[in-house]
């Protein structure tokens, strides 16, 4: 049968386990049928890409293509509890029986399911093809199963799997790149596209990053005149400072109500939370889970926290304490290039003065690279059952590390050495050399070796004399080397440091958000590059929210209302007014400061987070939803009632 193309999962294997006949008996040709009774044959589809002959005329590639019909994707969709809209307009969990209660369903309509839900749902069925009581992969001894073990996971983690990638669909990537970033004009991005192609989780970063730039405009315009018309007059700094403090409560509260609109529409928000699995690198003994009643390797709590708290907190303090001797460093070189400018004057020496903030800006974003590799291994090495409990221990490990080495030494120089135009320097400085290797690093140079590469695999395509579809060769070989993207945490990371920068010293340096917000419009458009032409296309995830980065954020507006009230009260104009008693200063301020942090809480709990219409629909799905369920108890108390009935005559007539 043929395969869909948008449809298709490629997976790579490796030379020694090209024989996959031998695999047939664990059923990886056959999807289990969910409603056998209603459509005979519902499977996945599976089919190598090249036969044998063009195999040893390729070096003896093992490539695979995966696909579903249609009604198995109904059905996948069904089982995993997808939220589709109904044609009264409300969202409810899709039904195969229901089907056409559902807007735009038609039998010949291929679009009710987006490309990304008919992925996800393809990579779900692959994950659920589970041993039963097969004790290891045939001919891989060290591949051991049990009951109930995902076969793909425990492929590719032996090794006979190399990857599994859903494929680009070129017409429809064509599309979407056409309305979303090949012509550089100011204009909202297609989200929904986006979501249809990409999935939930990516769409929600990508709506995100408009909405957080949109948001940063109101700040670089107040703060511009500041920066050009009263740049040492820190009473005026004030009402920035507060506009600042207003600003970074209200857009957040204001994100998650638009949050709850988008993930509604898409219908993540009352989509019914999977039972998580085991990630794939967790390890243990075999033993019963009390909670799913299967077999699954366990490994004690107390081992964990020994490993956490022995091995992985000294080793961040270790390297906490390593960053903050770097940036002693860094102030040693500060101290050398001001000295060698007092001496002389000349204008090199003027220049000179921004080399040590450029040359520590580059050594922070190496030392937070390197951090993050000793923080995954770190992580993984703690043997975390589920990957939400894994990705909270990274984000904690690598958030405490850049906050740490990328504002350690603005801290230091505010509070300490109480250098205001040094801190200025400093901030502009890191602000724009971060910015600036983020998008070399991340976009440029990735999308130039990535063209370099397709043009080698252009030539050996063309060089080849087998009769195969090429074009479809081409594309796999070359999305398959394809760097893999790693999920939106570097994304979020950017931008939640870039926060930092915008909000922790606003009063100093308002130009900022300014900055921000340029890096911003430049950022959509290569993470948009990144995404399309760079990286190999990722699975979908459902996505209700921005997860833990929401609270990160939060967190760091908190402590950016306890700095600017601090650099405030520091100020020689605030000083003046209390040249008696420095105490009565320091009282005024932290009364201030919690005056404004209550007014903040208060704010962020009058704001609610979901609108009231939404609010209304949500309770009356709940409300439905126990209607039905006390339908369903009542449905079978009554046939238990009339089963004890039946019975009670029998035995009557029996006695």
């Amino acid at each position: 049968m043929e395969l869909e193309r948008a449809h298709l999962v490629p997976s790579t294997v490796n030379e020694e386990a090209c024989h996959w006949e031998v695999l047939e008996p664990w059923e990886w040709r056959r999807y289990y049928k969910l409603q056998e009774k209603r459509k005979k044959g519902a499977q996945l589809l599976f089919r190598p890409l090249l036969n044998k002959y063009e195999k040893e005329t390729l070096e003896n590639q093992n490539l695979y293509l995966v696909g579903a019909s249609k009604i198995t994707l109904l059905l996948g969709a069904e089982a995993m509890g997808l939220v589709k809209e109904c044609n009264d307009n409300t969202m409810r969990a899709f039904t195969y029986g229901t089907r056409y209660n559902f807007k735009d369903f038609d039998d010949d309509n291929d679009d009710f399911l987006t490309m990304a839900e008919c992925q996800f749902i393809i990579k779900h069925e692959l994950e659920n093809l589970r041993a039963r009581d097969e004790k290891m992969i045939p001919g891989y001894p060290q591949a051991k199963l049990y009951p109930g073990k995902s076969l793909l996971r425990r492929l590719l983690t032996s090794g006979i799997v190399i990857q599994v990638f859903p494929l680009h669909d070129n017409e429809a990537l064509k599309k979407l790149e056409d309305t979303w970033y090949t012509r550089f004009t100011l204009k909202y991005q297609p989200i929904d596209h986006i979501r249809g192609y990409f999935g939930e989780t990516i769409a929600l970063y990508f709506g995100f990053l408009e909405y957080f730039t949109v948001a940063l405009i109101p700040m670089a315009v107040i703060g511009l005149p500041y920066y050009l018309f009263v740049w040492e007059d820190y009473d005026k700094y004030v009402i920035f400072a507060s506009f600042n403090l207003i600003w970074s409560t209200v857009i957040l509260e204001v994100w998650k109500r638009g949050c709850a609109n988008m993930t509604y529409r898409w219908g993540t928000l009352v989509m019914k939370r999977q039972f998580e699995e085991p990630r794939p690198g967790f390890h243990g003994v075999l033993g019963i889970n009390p909670v799913t009643g299967r077999k699954e390797p366990l490994y004690p709590s107390y081992k964990r926290q020994l490993r956490i708290y022995l091995v992985s907190l000294p080793f961040v303090c270790l390297c906490l304490y390593f960053s903050l001797y770097v940036m002693m460093i860094y102030f040693d070189m500060e101290a050398w290039a001001l000295s060698l400018h007092e001496k002389s004057g000349s204008e090199w020496t003027s220049v000179l003065l921004y080399v040590p903030s450029i040359i520590y800006a580059i050594v922070i974003e190496i030392m937070n690279r390197l951090y993050r590799y000793a923080a995954e291994f770190l992580t993984s090495w703690e043997n975390h059952r589920l990957e939400s409990a894994y990705q909270n221990h990274l984000i904690l490990k690598v958030l405490v590390f850049n906050f740490l080495n990328c504002f350690a030494s603005l801290f230091y120089i505010a509070f300490v050495l109480r250098d205001m135009k040094l801190l200025r320097q400093s901030l502009a400085t890191l602000l724009i050399t971060s910015q600036i290797l983020n998008q070399i690093m991340e976009s440029l140079l990735p999308y130039w070796l990535q063209r370099k590469h397709h043009v080698q695999v252009k030539r050996k395509v063309q060089a080849l004399k087998a009769d195969i579809d090429a074009t479809l060769y081409e594309q796999v070989v070359l999305e398959k080397e394809m760097g893999t993207y790693l999920g939106t945490f570097d994304d979020y990371l950017e931008l939640f440091l870039q926060f930092g920068y915008v909000s922790l010293f606003s009063c100093v340096y308002p130009l900022a958000a300014a900055f921000a917000v340029l890096n911003n419009f430049t950022e959509v458009n290569s993470d948009a590059l990144k995404m399309c032409r760079v990286l190999k296309r990722p699975f979908s995830e459902p996505s209700a929210n921005i997860g833990v980065w929401q609270l990160a954020f939060e967190t760091m507006s908190v402590i950016s209302v306890v700095t600017n009230c601090a650099l405030i009260g520091m100020s020689p104009q605030v000083n003046a007014l209390f040249p008696e008693s420095k105490l009565d200063l320091v009282l005024i301020v932290v009364a201030v400061e919690h005056a404004l942090l209550a007014f903040k809480f208060i704010l962020a709990f009058a704001i609610p987070d979901k609108p009231r219409h939404i609010q209304m629909k949500l309770a009356r799905l709940e409300f439905e939803s126990l209607e039905a369920l006390k339908q369903q108890q009542m449905k079978l108390m009554a046939e238990n009632l009339k089963e004890e009935s039946r019975e009670g005559r029998k035995e009557e007539e029996e006695a």
